[in-house]
């Protein structure tokens, strides 16, 4: 039975893990407003980017998926209150701002959603080694009667364009998922850009999943029941890249290793620079949002710019994959009003068309991960609930839940 948090437990539990952040400088972010979380460059430092004279704002070629850019009635009312465009800002400060903005975002959440028990989802804080150093994972486990059952095993990614975020930005969601599809969960905390430039931050979560698996039956996990992989945004596109390089390796071949479903919320999945001809004229979402409020093409070069990826590397453009054959089912969440919307459906149909069992669900008019910015929005309660669906319907696909 679900019931309110405890508001004071909530916010004391919160304030902990932010001190413990500080001091081993994992809680970043970016300007953020009255505790909402966006990043957005103006239009000169976008035109500047991308060194053009304006074009990018002429929609010569509209895709099928631009109705999905225009707002409902409620966005409508909802989007001209998030900030609006700034110029950039260095790291530190958009890291300081983000911390600010997460915890003004989960006591806003305090006032539409409610929360397991203590007693029905166990938090912990961990360390997890890596090569150069360590990282800090939350892991939630499920507290039933039988003290010896074990659940499914699902690993989470953040978002925050390889730069800025933290695992307490989805903490509300990772709970509720726990609970209520009785599944343990790692949500990791992998190095950031551009102090760890790709492939360092790919490379944590890759053996912070290892970790997992490794360490199933500490964490009440068993990869047997299913093992998800999943991430919002940067989250979104390390999450596809590595699922691609784990089908390949030998420690996960085999029952009770294999990744059984990969959950793909707003991924980018192609650098901008090398998107293949033969697939340009199915997008064009960076045309059609180009300076939307939460993420802007200026800022995802921004990003690019922090992160330095190997633009070909199938570790940061999965679409570029010799072969997407043989992969778990997908699951996909895809906003309409964000420049990376258009990658979603087309990663979506290269791995329909290669066997690959998937599902989405698109939001009109939704910005880049909105249920960060629009917190009580009936459409964000949709993308919430959606998004335990999507964990439940990846473990289905893999026969457990």
């Amino acid at each position: 039975m679900i019931r309110s948090v405890d508001r004071n437990r909530y916010e004391g539990e919160q304030n902990n893990l932010r001190s413990n952040a500080r001091d081993s400088q994992v809680y970043i972010g970016c300007r953020v407003p009255i505790g909402v979380l966006c990043v957005s460059f103006p239009p000169s430092h976008l035109l500047q980017t991308l060194n053009l004279t304006g074009s990018i704002l002429s929609l010569f070629d509209m895709s099928q998926y631009a109705y999905l850019s225009t707002p409902s009635a409620e966005l409508a009312a909802a989007l001209p209150k998030l900030p609006p465009s700034f110029p950039p800002i260095d790291v530190d400060t958009m890291r300081a701002s983000y911390l600010t903005g997460i915890h003004m975002t989960n006591s806003l959440r305090l006032k539409h959603t409610t929360l397991p028990a203590d007693d029905q989802v166990q938090v912990k804080e961990r360390k997890v080694p890596v090569e150069g150093g360590e990282i800090r994972v939350i892991t939630y486990a499920p507290t039933p009667s039988d003290s010896t059952a074990h659940f499914p095993l699902f690993v989470w990614l953040h978002g925050g364009g390889w730069t800025i975020g933290a695992p307490e930005m989805d903490d509300f969601l990772l709970r509720r998922v726990s609970h209520e599809l009785q599944t343990s969960i790692v949500s990791i905390e992998y190095r950031k850009s551009p102090e760890y430039p790709f492939p360092i931050p790919i490379n944590d979560c890759y053996d912070a999943l290892k970790w997992a698996v490794n360490n199933a039956s500490e964490l009440r996990a068993s990869p047997a029941q299913g093992l998800i992989l999943g991430g919002c945004s940067a989250g979104g596109n390390m999450t596809a890249a590595l699922t691609l390089r784990a089908r390949d390796d030998p420690f996960f071949q085999g029952e009770g290793k294999s990744i059984t479903g990969q959950f793909l919320q707003v991924p980018c999945v192609v650098h901008p620079d090398v998107v293949p001809e033969h697939y340009k004229s199915e997008l064009h979402s960076y045309e059609e949002n180009p300076n939307e409020p939460v993420l802007s093409v200026a800022a995802i070069y921004k990003f690019l710019e922090f992160y330095k990826p190997d633009p070909l590397s199938p570790l940061f453009s999965p679409l570029l994959a010799p072969s997407h054959e043989g992969l778990p089912p997908a699951y996909f969440q895809i906003c309409g009003k964000d420049p990376l919307r258009d990658e979603s459906f087309l990663y979506e149909k290269v791995l329909s068309k290669n066997g690959v069992k998937t599902k989405y669900e698109a939001y009109a008019g939704y910005p880049h991960a909105g249920s960060h910015s629009l917190v009580g929005l009936e459409i964000t309660k949709k993308f919430e609930n959606d998004f335990v669906d999507g964990v439940r319907w990846l473990l289905q696909s893999s026969g457990s839940n």
